[in-house]
């Protein structure tokens, strides 16, 4: 029951949402070269990838120029975060600053693949690099929000 509840929100929020989402294609598109949603391989439930989706943000190729800045990763263990990271769009930076940018997983959540609150799903590369010890995340349903999301990424601890 819980889940169908969880599908059904998840559908009535893409639905009230479908008007911005309209705006923010029109915005991204203007602003830089590329698609309008990024996807990316993510490690889910049981470590089963899936494909998240995000509106993007940051430059095409991006990805591929993160070795690139790898000296300014401001995480610690295994993931790769950086606070103003260059790779950003002008209109990229808002988005990801609101959030803005999560609103795709709403379909991730309808297709089962994500809850809203659990652990975010983690990058397959990043995933594969966690020691055992965290493999409890993988036991849960990954979220589109955490308290790790919530209390600032930037300046918490991996642990």
């Amino acid at each position: 029951m819980y889940l169908f509840i969880q599908k059904t929100i998840a559908l009535l929020a893409l639905i009230l949402f479908s008007p911005l989402l309209v705006l923010l294609f029109i915005v991204v598109k203007i602003d830089s070269k590329g698609p309008f949603i990024f996807k990316q391989k993510r490690a889910g439930l049981k470590e089963k990838p899936f494909n998240m989706y995000k509106i993007r943000t940051m430059i095409k190729g991006a990805e591929k120029l993160q070795r690139k800045y790898a000296g300014l990763n401001e995480a610690d263990g295994p993931v790769f975060k950086i606070r103003n990271d260059p790779r950003f769009t002008r209109v990229g930076k808002i988005l990801a600053r609101t959030a803005l940018d999560e609103l795709p997983q709403l379909w991730n959540v309808i297709r089962g693949e994500m809850a809203f609150v659990g652990p975010r799903p983690l990058p397959i590369a990043e995933a594969s690099k966690i020691p055992n010890k965290y493999n409890p995340r993988f036991s849960v349903q990954p979220g589109m929000t955490s308290p790790w999301v919530i209390k600032g990424n930037h300046k918490l601890k991996f642990d």
